[in-house]
């Protein structure tokens, strides 16, 4: 594995352990040469995925862009790096399980959506904002409208 600081091959294992979920291994690494340490972490791909794009285009499919997605939506929340990092665990999970290698980017972020909607309302309206493409105050309005009568539909 190459070190991210120095660009040194030489780096060493010094700690593995499957994640919460044990849907990856993560392990602490150290840079021979600049005694920088790392976390990487292993995880199975059933299958090379790629994005059709609403343009068309055909883009590979980046799980740390999912993920960098999900930090955003979760910043600030009471959420750490290996809950972040189970979700992203189970939305790819769920788009594997379509068998598609080929996922339309709307239902990337249909997908995202609904698993941020389960679990933090403020993550869910922050991606929304963004992947619907919030113009006007009416814009979150509707989607807190939408949030507020599902909350009181589940009480009754």
């Amino acid at each position: 594995m190459k070190c991210p600081y120095c660009g040194s091959t030489s780096t060493q294992v010094k700690d593995s352990r499957p994640t919460e979920d044990h849907a990856a291994i993560r392990r602490r690494r150290i840079c021979g040469d600049c005694e920088g340490r790392f976390t990487t972490y292993e995880r199975v791909q059933l299958r090379e995925m790629w994005v059709l794009k609403r343009s068309g285009r055909r883009v590979p499919f980046e799980r740390e862009k999912l993920r960098r997605s999900l930090e955003i939506a979760l910043r600030k929340r009471p959420f750490d790096n290996e809950q972040i990092e189970a979700l992203a665990s189970r939305i790819v999970r769920t788009l594997e399980q379509t068998g598609e290698s080929e996922i339309p980017s709307r239902l990337i972020g249909t997908t995202v959506m609904e698993a941020l909607k389960e679990l933090d309302d403020v993550a869910y309206v922050r991606f929304a904002s963004v992947y619907k493409n919030f113009r006007e105050a009416r814009d979150f309005e509707e989607v807190l409208d939408e949030l507020t009568s599902e909350a009181s539909e589940t009480r009754s």
